[in-house]
């Protein structure tokens, strides 16, 4: 049974979403504070972990920072804080959603439902993927560009298939955002799917600035243009 960690400290709304979540059938662990979630934390424990930004002692996207050092578990942010800089900031540091309050428990529990399930079956039965000097092991879920590891959000990694299984094709954000989330598109912003592209880019481009693999096609989405 996949399990979730919980790191929120509104006990009315810890109560409700307790309830829901459990009633999905997944374990739930719930951790209050920075560092009750400290306590908590083990890779390899957990499926997905939901974060709340403002803790009493800390910040969620200090926890999120940590967690990336060792782990590519789905991140969910879930706070109150909507200004754009914020979101920006949560998906940088390699938050694979970021959900504002107030919000309607059914998309809630559609993007967790989302997420594990894309988490959990996105390889495919190729071994390998290799394009443009990247090499996707999907068997182990590593990649490596000119041999050497690149480290890669859980988002970032599934991008990045779909990507490299859809060469030289014009993938609009509507294909994206879909196979991503194996949900409606309206649930994720296309400012998000901008920001998965950039960070993306920074990692695997020789040039970020100047990309050469993944182009923006005006107009119509993006493209993974193949060089070999």
């Amino acid at each position: 049974m996949k399990r979730i960690l919980l790191v929120e400290d509104d006990l009315s709304l810890i109560n409700g979403l307790s309830f829901a979540i459990k009633k999905q059938e997944y374990e739930l662990d719930i951790a209050h504070t920075r560092s009750e979630t400290d306590g908590l934390w083990e890779d390899g424990k957990y499926s997905l972990v939901i974060l709340d930004v403002t803790l009493p002692d800390g910040s969620g996207f200090d926890i999120c920072k940590m967690i990336r050092q060792t782990s590519k578990v789905p991140i969910m942010f879930l706070t109150v804080m909507d200004e754009e800089t914020d979101i920006i900031m949560g998906l940088d540091m390699g938050g694979d959603d970021y959900i504002t309050k107030p919000f309607k428990l059914a998309v809630f529990l559609s993007r967790i439902n989302a997420l594990l399930r894309r988490s959990e079956n996105f390889d495919t039965p190729a071994t390998e993927l290799n394009s443009n000097d990247i090499c996707i092991r999907l068997l182990k879920g590593e990649v490596y560009k000119s041999g050497k590891l690149v480290e890669l959000t859980a988002s970032e990694y599934r991008l990045l298939c779909y990507f490299m299984e859809n060469p030289n094709q014009v993938l609009s954000s509507e294909q994206i955002l879909g196979k991503l989330w194996d949900c409606s598109e309206n649930y994720v912003d296309n400012n998000s799917l901008t920001v998965y592209i950039r960070r993306l880019r920074k990692k695997i481009e020789d040039d970020p600035g100047n990309p050469q693999c993944i182009i923006t096609v005006r107009g119509m989405g993006y493209k993974w243009v193949t060089k070999d």
